[in-house]
């Protein structure tokens, strides 16, 4: 049985058709479903299968070409073969509908039952064996572009991709990264372990590699145990340092195949583009110098093929890895600066600020901070963070008539934990402190790049009862708009506002218009950085809330605070 959609707008013709097709005939059977026009006879071909479309040429509104055009566009697996129809005998007609995709073509005044069958046969049979060519030639693509083994792009395809991205970002103000990967000790696991264990390496190690691979990568196999990651749309080298630390993170867990028990990693070489060079080929070699540098210093190493992005790299890379330490061995420490009421002149609650030490000697936020984002360390830092601060409030406000405020301050890395509005509740249950004294923290910078996820998480916290703060209000970053469209409680003015003399009447004068709207927007302020009376004097006078800085305390350890001021009653030294 063949199924046949006709689609025709003359009715005489339909009829004339549907009737040579409906004639007995058993070696051959049709089942006809019948269209008026191009739009009904597409609603058709989505919701039915059809073996052959017999499709008129001139009809209104849409003629037959355009429907030919549209099944044409279809996947050519789930296609149909199609004989075009007209009452003109034109050839160049007829080489028109051939041309652009008709298994055939038939004249309506030479249509006959025989013969009409015989053009739906042949155009089927036809249609089958270009589909069975089709199918060929993906074959012999696939071979030719893609790696056998491990179903990567092969060498080919990669070489092609690098010179098309090179060529685009000619034109642009973006970074190209070329990655080259060379699997250490390959040749001995071969040895050792046999061929077959080393393509299951090959294969187990491209897995997880490619689990690692976010949306703007090339990952191919270029021969042997060697691989190419092509990272395009980069705004700086460090994104391409990302992603080598990760590939060499994930490879740090032994392969186990069959009772065999494989420790492997990888060197890897990296060069930039238009830094290092503007040419294709010559960031290939360069790439593959970086790569040797890497195999000499000792493998599982990372090299760029420039010394000063390698120093950089090799500085993070370190750093990292002694901020996992730190994690593990509980080397860092908060540090609490008291917050003051400055009408009453009294602490109210503390911010909670984060120190470490390696060696005895102070790391500085700025310079850690950013590579505990990059890592996403921050992620179980920021919760070790929030827990600590939040315990240490909960034991001094024990002491205390007056429970203080605790201020800790969120990264925007932390806003793509959807577990983090869950994990503060559990803390606050855990050591039975009320959200509403708990204020999140959060940068001008953070807001910048938002997503709905993030916005959610940030309401989800501000719906536990806590209050959000927005720091840093001023820095160059400063929107009006996230004064609005962000569940805010509370702006930090920062301290780069405050004047630098007594006389600089301008930097009063902006001081006081940002003070003034954040009122008229019904926010509290929190001035940050005072360190002289003048600035003291100034805050008070524009009627700011509250205020930190060296003036009033530096920040200190939990047990400096709790000596010096929880059991002075909240008295600070002026």
């Amino acid at each position: 049985m063949m199924n046949i959609l006709l689609v025709d707008d003359d009715i005489v013709d339909r009829e004339h058709i549907t009737r040579f097709l409906s004639a007995n005939d058993n070696e051959n059977k049709f089942d006809v479903d019948v269209a008026e026009s191009v739009n009904e006879g597409l609603e058709a071909f989505l919701r039915k299968k059809y073996d052959v479309v017999l499709l008129d040429y001139k009809m209104p509104q849409r003629d037959g070409i355009e429907m030919l055009i549209e099944l044409n566009n279809e996947p050519k697996e789930d296609g149909t073969a199609v004989v075009m129809m007209s009452n003109s005998e034109e050839e160049q007609l007829a080489l028109e509908c051939l041309r652009t995709g008709a298994q055939d073509f038939i004249v309506k005044n030479d249509i006959t039952d025989a013969r009409l069958r015989r053009v739906l046969i042949n155009a089927r049979t036809r249609f089958e064996l270009e589909l069975e060519l089709h199918r060929s030639y993906q074959k012999l693509k696939e071979m030719a572009e893609q790696d056998s083994l491990t179903g990567l792009s092969n060498r080919y395809v990669f070489d092609e991709s690098l010179k098309v991205t090179i060529a685009n970002n000619q034109r642009g103000n973006n970074k190209v990264a070329l990655l080259l990967l060379d699997i250490d000790n390959f040749k001995y696991i071969n040895d050792a372990f046999g061929h077959d264990v080393g393509d299951i390496l090959l294969k187990r190690i491209v897995k997880r590699v490619n689990a690692s691979m976010r949306s703007n990568e090339v990952f191919a196999r270029l021969g042997g145990d060697e691989f190419g990651i092509l990272l395009y749309n980069l705004d700086t080298d460090l994104q391409a340092s990302t992603v080598a630390r990760r590939i060499l993170n994930i490879l740090e867990v032994p392969f186990e195949i069959g009772t065999i028990v494989i420790n492997s990693s990888v060197s890897i070489g990296i060069a930039i583009h238009p830094d290092n060079t503007k040419n294709a080929k010559e960031i290939y070699k360069f790439a593959d110098i970086a790569l040797y540098r890497s195999k000499k210093l000792g493998k599982n190493q990372v090299c760029f093929f420039e010394e000063e992005m390698q120093k950089l790299f090799s500085m993070r890379y370190r750093v990292e890895n002694e901020l996992r330490t730190a994690l593990t061995e509980n080397q860092f420490k908060l540090f609490y600066q008291p917050i003051v009421d400055l009408s009453e002149r009294k602490i109210i609650g503390f911010e909670a600020l984060l120190r470490w030490s390696v060696d005895g000697e102070p790391r500085s936020p700025d310079d850690f901070i950013p590579i505990a984002e990059e890592s996403r360390i921050i992620l179980e830092l920021g919760r070790w963070i929030i827990e600590e601060a939040v315990s240490q409030i909960s034991i001094w406000n024990k002491e205390l008539d007056e429970p203080l405020k605790i201020g800790i301050n969120i990264s925007v890395v932390q806003l793509t934990d959807l577990g983090l509005p869950k994990f503060i509740n559990n803390i606050f249950e855990k050591y039975d402190v009320d959200a509403t004294k708990v204020v999140f923290e959060l940068t001008e910078t953070a807001l910048l790049d938002y997503t709905t996820d993030k916005m959610n998480v940030i309401e989800s916290i501000h719906d536990l009862g806590c209050n959000i703060a927005l720091d840093d209000f001023g820095t160059g970053y400063s929107s009006v708009s996230h004064l609005r469209n962000f569940p805010i409680s509370s702006v930090k003015i920062d301290k780069s506002l405050m004047p630098s003399t007594n006389e600089d009447e301008k930097e009063i004068s902006l001081l006081r218009g940002l003070i003034s709207m954040i009122k008229h927007l019904g926010l509290s302020i929190v001035g940050e950085g005072l360190e002289t009376e003048r600035h003291v004097e100034i805050c008070s006078e524009l009627k700011v809330d509250t205020a930190q800085g060296y003036y009033f305390a530096k920040p200190a350890s939990s047990e400096e605070i709790h000596n010096s001021i929880i059991k002075k009653n909240m008295q600070i030294a002026e």
